[in-house]
């Protein structure tokens, strides 16, 4: 049983809150022991109540789950773990990641709070209602990059970097309703309800619109933010963007991109080897030039 509450927790997708660091990478605080720890603490935290999410959702999908070709080997859809220990799983790391998060930084704690009740709304309503859902999903990014921001004392953090994360989740997150389609083809609406309002070519629309305005926005943040090297090489960085892009956007097309997209991540090495070489080409900028 606690196997199949770790599976459950799904700590593989707990990639997705790296975004807390992005305040400390960005505004060149990485190598400051006290933010780093605090945004490591931060960083656990959102894990924890990241995974009470999954439960709940999991909890209330538990039936479609059932009929999902994937889903189906979920531990709560498979029985093996019992929904009342999932429940209470749950319930117990929302209250101990907000009650640690208001003593690490009360605006974290509050975060954590507006996190936890949008999840709770979109597992309950909103999953159901089309472009909202997305919505939705990308506000969980933005929330953690704001979560980060929290936690430490911001000296030239650029809000074009809650732009970028907008748009770049957005692409992720139309992405993901675009591959559920293609996996699921015809039966998509038996499965998850909001898919009825969409279509293939509607999202491919969608995707183009957000897929060009995030390799705008994350180019002109390149050379227009203040906290940046005045020559400019931050720029040699938006060929990764731009492969990144359209390497998820070709696994999408090619039906290789049915999971989530940290799972998709996590498995495509191309994606791994280019996100590297960004972080790298980042951070060598930031701290070394």
């Amino acid at each position: 049983m606690l196997s199949s509450l770790i599976k459950a927790m799904r700590p593989r997708q707990w990639t997705k809150n790296g975004f807390v660091f992005f305040a400390l990478i960005f505004d060149k605080q990485l190598f400051s022991p006290a933010p780093f720890l605090r945004t490591l603490e931060g960083f656990f935290l959102f894990c924890l109540i990241s995974s009470a999410v999954y439960l709940f959702n999991d909890i209330a999908d538990i039936e479609a789950d059932r009929q999902h070709p994937e889903k189906k080997y979920r531990p709560l859809a498979l029985r093996m773990l019992p929904v009342g220990v999932a429940l209470g799983a749950a319930i117990v790391l929302s209250i101990v990641s907000l009650l640690l998060g208001y003593f690490l930084e009360p605006v974290f704690a509050g975060i954590l709070a507006l996190y936890l009740t949008l999840n709770l709304l979109y597992s309950r309503w909103l999953k159901h209602v089309p472009i909202l859902d997305v919505l939705i999903i990308s506000s969980g990014f933005v929330l953690r990059v704001a979560a980060g921001v929290a936690l430490i004392t911001v000296e030239r953090f650029s809000p074009w970097l809650y732009m970028i994360t907008i748009l770049f989740s957005l692409y992720i997150g139309l992405g993901k309703r675009r591959a559920e389609m293609n996996l699921l083809e015809q039966a998509a609406g038996a499965h998850r309800k909001v898919l009825d309002g969409y279509t293939i070519p509607l999202l491919d629309q969608y995707i183009t619109i957000v897929s060009g305005m995030t390799i705008v926005a994350y180019s002109l943040y390149t050379f227009s933010a203040p906290n940046l090297p005045v020559n400019h090489s931050m720029m040699l960085t938006i060929p990764f963007v731009v492969y990144g892009i359209f390497r998820y956007l070709q696994l999408i097309q090619t039906g290789h991109a049915a999971g989530a997209p940290d799972e998709v991540a996590l498995k495509d090495r191309p994606l791994q080897i280019t996100v590297f070489l960004w972080g790298l080409a980042v951070i060598m900028i930031f701290y070394l030039s």
